[in-house]
């Protein structure tokens, strides 16, 4: 029989997470002063300005345990908060990590959590600086990230311009269809390992997850479920990016809605072009998937679309730029124009010069 949380008790738990980090989470940053072990970690702040963000996420909302590991479940709550700190051009640096355990959780499975976590920020030379537990109905994780800006002023989402180019760094559209394809009932070749078989390698060298591209339909459902999974923002193309967006956030909740953020904040519209277009080469592994799942060519068309304009969870970075400045590792995928809100033009966001009126991506409070 697995050994569970109820099983042990606080001390031990801990002994055995912290046990974990330090065998796969041996950053050694400035960043800390002091780690995990007292009732607070010391991150230094050298230029005495630093970004703050936390993400939280709930069993049976954001992940379901027959479909991801502990390790997968810790690799994305990392990965989601780092997201959030390089779409402020702010270097990761630390995070802290809380969670909440049912009392049948297997203990396995909360170290399988702490490798996933600890890889995940290992990757960026990100240190795991402490956390808290607690018990209830169902598994909890809230992560904060602290992130170090560097001297420079942080990107906002108000600064977009007139005559801005709209660029994205990172894959669009993937783990939406993953996350179809676990609906669907899809398995992959992935699901045939162990969760400690996985945990042992990096998902970044060895998943199908890893591809940047796709030439069959098990290669494309591989490649999105591990994305959905396991995401892999494009941490370094935001923190590189500081010196030139104008305005910039991580795509988190759909395309169209975080652009429609971008719009609001920086009074602009935001007027996309096609994104069978613009992002063909998501859109050529995405249609593999939409053809995998049975859809016609017709219907495959329209998915593929609404995959890549309102699928969240890809953490990828948009930001806008002068259309000379736009770095390397970014796609245009659309131009700011002004809001006229006196001729009826508000600020929001546009596809192909006509106001989108279609799903717009995800809503907590809305579904």
């Amino acid at each position: 029989m697995s050994l569970t949380v109820a099983d042990v008790d606080e001390a031990e738990l801990l002994r055995r997470i912290f046990a974990v980090l330090a065998q796969h989470n041996n950053v050694q940053s400035d960043a800390i002063v002091l780690g995990a072990g007292d009732d607070s970690a010391v991150i230094a702040a050298p230029d005495r300005s630093f970004t703050v963000s936390t993400d939280v996420l709930v069993e049976n909302q954001h992940f379901r345990t027959a479909w991801s590991t502990g390790y997968d479940v810790g690799w994305r709550a990392a990965m989601q908060n780092l997201a959030d700190a390089a779409a402020m051009g702010a270097r990761p640096t630390a995070i802290v990590a809380a969670l909440v355990l049912p009392g049948a959780t297997t203990v396995a499975w909360v170290e399988d959590f702490a490798r996933g976590i600890a890889q995940a920020s290992t990757c960026h030379n990100v240190a795991v600086a402490g956390g808290d537990l607690a018990t209830g109905d169902a598994i909890v994780v809230s992560v904060t990230v602290f992130g170090d800006l560097e001297g420079e002023p942080a990107v906002t989402r108000k600064g977009a311009r007139v005559g801005d180019a709209v660029a994205v760094a990172g894959q669009v559209g993937w783990s939406a269809a993953g996350f179809a394809a676990l609906s669907a009932g899809v398995a992959t070749s992935a699901d045939q390992t162990t969760s400690a078989d996985q945990a042992a390698r990096a998902p970044a060298v060895t998943s199908a997850a890893s591809r940047h591209g796709a030439t069959t339909s098990a290669d494309a459902l591989d490649a999105t479920i591990g994305r959905f999974r396991r995401p892999e923002p494009a941490i370094t193309a935001g923190v590189q990016a500081r010196s030139r967006a104008t305005a910039m956030m991580d795509i988190s909740d759909g395309l169209v809605c975080d652009a429609a953020r971008i719009a609001q904040a920086s009074s602009v519209v935001i007027d996309l072009v096609d994104p069978i277009t613009s992002l063909a080469e998501d859109a050529n592994v995405l249609g593999l998937v939409a053809e995998a799942l049975g859809l016609t060519r017709e219907q495959r068309t329209q998915q593929v679309r609404e995959w890549l304009l309102a699928g969240g969870e890809d953490h990828g970075m948009l930001a806008t730029f002068s259309p000379e400045l736009v770095p390397d590792g970014f796609r245009a995928i659309g131009t700011v124009k002004a809001a006229d809100t006196d001729n009826g033009v508000e600020p929001g966001v546009y596809l192909e010069s006509q106001p989108y009126a279609g799903n717009s991506g995800w809503d907590h409070f809305r579904r």
